[in-house]
C-alpha cells in the first residue's frame, strides 16, 4: 500500500502544498503553514457518481416562500444588514479585539428576545457568568436569552437539535469551535472551515439567522481561510479607533441587499448608541474656519455621510527629510496627489512636511475625496481657510482633470440638509442640479489653485 502523502494547509489563505516550507507560495505570509491529516486511500479512490438520491429541480419562474426579515431591534445594525436578519442566513462577524462585536451581539440578542423571539447564545472565550456580568453591566440582565458557554459542536447541534428551532443563534467566536471529526486544534483551517460548515448547514435547515464572530489579523482582514468568507451570506466589519468613542459597522458582502451599507454607533457607559445623524458627529467642533479643512461628502452605500479632512504643513530647513502622515486615508493615493499638484499644478511640497487625517476616526475608501483632499492641502499651503459652508467632491486624474463621481444629487442633498450653500464638484456637472445651492464646476485642479481656494 502506497504510503499517503503529508499535506500542509496555510492558515492565512488556504492553500494546499505536500512539502513544508517557512513562507507559502501564494500568500507569501510567514509561518503559516501546518500539517493536516492525510488522505486515506478510501476517500481518495472513491467515486461519487452514483449511489445518491436524486435531487428535485424547480423552475426559476416558481413563485416561492417569501422571507421576512426579522428586526434586530438596533435600527443601525438592521440598516447595515439590509433590513434586518433574514432567517436561515449567516452572518459573519469580524473586528479588532475589545472594539465592542460582543456589547453589539448580546443588544441586537436582548431586543429580539424582549420582542418574543427564541434567542440563542454560545460563547466560546468566555464562562457564562462573563457574559452574564456584562448584561447586567448594559442593563440587559432580564432578557429571556438562552446562555451557554460550549466550544464543541457536536454538543452545540445536539443540544440545539432537541429544542425549538432558535430565531437567533450567535456564537463566540468561530475560531473557538472545535469538531471531533476533525484532527487539529481549534483555529486551524480544517477545524474552523468545518465547524462553520455544520453550523451553516443546522441554520439552513431550520430557519435560524445564524452570527458567527471572527477573529482579524494584523492587518486588520478577517482571520481564517478564505473559504469562510464565500461560506457565510453576509461578511461585516466593526470598525473604529479605540482612542474614539464611534464605531462603524460596515458590511462589505450581503447576499439578500446592497453592500458596503454602514451603521454609526457611539461607545457609552450603557453599551452602544445609535448614532442617527452621522454627518453631524463627524463635522462637530467646525464654528471657525481653519486653514487646511475641507467638508467632503462621502457616500456610504445609500447614505451620504459629510465628513471632515483636515491637512497641516510644515515648512522645514533646507536638506531636511519632509515627513508624510495620513491617518483615515490611503497613503499612496496622498502620495499620487502630491505629485499631480506638483507637475500639473506648480505647488511645491517637497520640503515641506504633509500630515493628513480624517476627523472622527473615519475611514475614506471613496476615490471622491480626491478633490476635498487637494482643497485641504492647498489650503494648508496657501495659509487661507477654505469657504466655511462649502462642500468639495470630484475625483482627481494624473493628468489634473477632476472627474465625475457617482451619486453627486444624493451628496448635494446631505450638504443642502446640514447648512452647506456652495459645492465644488466635477467639471461636467452630469445629474447636478443647481437648485437653491452655489455649484462651481471644476475641469481640472488649476481651476482649483487659481479661483477655489
Amino acid at each position: 500500500m502506497a504510503k499517503p502523502k503529508r499535506r500542509y494547509i496555510c492558515q492565512a489563505c488556504g492553500s494546499v502544498t505536500h512539502r513544508w516550507q517557512g513562507q507559502c507560495a501564494d500568500c507569501g505570509e510567514w509561518n503559516t503553514l501546518s500539517e493536516e491529516a492525510p488522505e486515506t486511500v478510501f476517500s481518495a479512490k472513491h467515486d461519487l457518481s452514483g449511489g445518491g438520491r436524486t435531487i428535485a429541480f424547480e423552475p426559476l419562474d416558481k413563485p416561492g416562500e417569501k422571507l421576512v426579515r426579522r428586526s434586530t431591534g438596533i435600527a443601525e445594525f438592521d440598516r447595515a444588514l439590509g433590513g434586518g436578519l433574514v432567517p436561515g442566513s449567516a452572518v459573519l462577524m469580524g473586528g479588532d479585539p475589545g472594539i465592542g462585536k460582543s456589547t453589539l451581539l448580546i443588544q441586537a440578542a436582548a431586543q429580539m428576545a424582549r420582542a418574543g423571539g427564541e434567542v440563542v447564545y454560545i460563547s466560546g472565550e468566555e464562562a457564562a457568568g462573563q457574559v452574564r456580568l456584562r448584561a447586567e453591566r448594559l442593563g440587559l440582565s432580564d432578557a429571556p436569552i438562552r446562555l451557554a458557554a460550549a466550544t464543541s459542536v457536536r454538543d452545540i447541534l445536539t443540544t440545539l437539535g432537541s429544542m425549538a428551532p432558535p430565531a437567533l443563534l450567535v456564537i463566540d467566536s468561530i475560531q473557538t469551535m472545535h469538531s471531533d471529526q476533525i484532527e487539529g486544534a481549534p483555529g486551524t483551517v480544517s477545524q474552523v472551515r468545518a465547524s462553520a460548515f455544520e453550523l451553516i448547514r443546522f441554520a439552513k435547515e431550520c430557519g435560524a439567522a445564524l452570527v458567527l464572530v471572527g477573529h482579524v489579523t494584523k492587518d486588520g482582514s478577517i482571520a481564517g481561510p478564505r473559504v469562510l468568507e464565500h461560506m457565510v451570506d453576509v461578511v461585516m466589519s466593526f470598525e473604529g479607533e479605540r482612542s474614539h468613542q464611534y464605531r462603524i459597522l460596515r458590511n462589505l458582502k450581503n447576499r439578500f441587499g446592497p453592500v458596503d451599507e454602514i451603521g454609526v454607533f457611539a461607545m457609552a457607559g450603557q453599551g452602544l448608541e445609535e448614532v442617527g445623524n452621522p454627518s453631524m458627529l463627524f463635522l462637530s467642533g467646525r464654528e471657525n474656519a481653519v486653514p487646511g479643512s475641507a467638508v467632503f461628502p462621502a457616500m456610504e452605500g445609500t447614505r451620504p455621510v459629510l465628513v471632515e479632512i483636515q491637512a497641516l504643513i510644515v515648512r522645514l530647513a533646507s536638506g531636511a527629510t519632509p515627513r508624510r502622515a495620513v491617518v483615515g486615508w490611503d497613503n499612496g493615493r496622498l502620495a499620487m496627489l502630491l505629485a499631480v499638484l506638483e507637475a500639473r499644478c506648480g505647488l511645491n511640497f517637497s520640503s515641506c512636511e504633509v500630515y493628513l487625517n480624517v476627523a472622527g476616526g473615519y475611514r475614506l475608501g471613496d476615490p471622491a475625496a480626491d478633490l476635498a483632499v487637494a482643497a485641504a492641502l492647498i489650503s494648508a499651503l496657501a495659509d487661507r481657510p477654505l469657504p466655511n459652508d462649502a462642500v468639495w467632491f470630484g475625483e482627481v486624474s494624473l493628468a489634473g482633470e477632476v472627474r465625475p463621481v457617482a451619486h453627486g444629487p444624493l451628496r448635494l442633498k446631505e450638504a443642502a440638509k446640514l447648512g452647506f450653500a456652495k459645492a465644488f464638484g466635477p467639471g461636467d456637472g452630469a445629474g447636478l442640479s443647481k437648485g437653491h445651492r452655489e455649484i462651481t464646476l471644476l475641469r481640472n485642479l488649476v481651476d482649483q489653485v487659481m479661483g477655489g481656494s
